[in-house]
């Protein structure tokens, strides 16, 4: 009976942990790989982007996203866009991961302007909230697509990598 209460107990506790929000201003994002500047990013550093709203849905029901575009994150790694990605650049993924394990990879050329008109936003607020536990205080919203595979939650990583052709 005892280890019942204790056991009840340990799990209420684990879930009051797991369920309190992860404020944005104690989190970070390293941008790190074949970066100029790797960088930290904080909710500090990403106030000062300019913001997006976009409607979209993921295969799920259709919210309004608040956020920065991905690729002005970059830039602050010192990333170059636009005319800049030719040649050997074209092999370049921009990696995004999530605290726990979950990636998704993007070809650098796809987040660029220059080459298409998706908009790839990291965001922190849904429906002029912001983002709850089990999906911030980032995630990307990839407003095209259908399915929402991509849309990373819960972001620490961000790696910029050359894709090798196999030997």
């Amino acid at each position: 009976m005892q280890r019942a209460i204790v056991r009840s107990i340990a799990t209420a506790a684990t879930l009051w942990l797991t369920a309190m929000p992860v404020r944005a201003q104690e989190a970070s994002i390293t941008i790190g790989g074949e970066v100029p500047n790797p960088i930290t990013v904080t909710a500090k550093d990403l106030a000062a982007l300019p913001r997006h709203e976009v409607t979209a849905s993921g295969g799920g029901p259709g919210a309004l996203y608040e956020g920065v575009d991905l690729t002005e994150v970059l830039k602050l790694a010192g990333v170059l866009m636009g005319h800049t990605i030719r040649g050997p650049r074209l092999a370049q993924v921009v990696m995004v991961e999530a605290r726990d394990g979950y990636q998704a990879v993007f070809a650098l050329a796809e987040l660029d302007s220059a080459f298409r008109e998706k908009q790839v936003l990291l965001v922190d607020r849904m429906n002029g909230k912001p983002l709850g536990p089990a999906t911030g205080p980032w995630r990307l919203v990839v407003a095209e697509e259908k399915r929402g595979a991509r849309w990373v939650r819960q972001i620490t990583r961000i790696s910029v990598v050359t894709v090798k052709p196999p030997s």
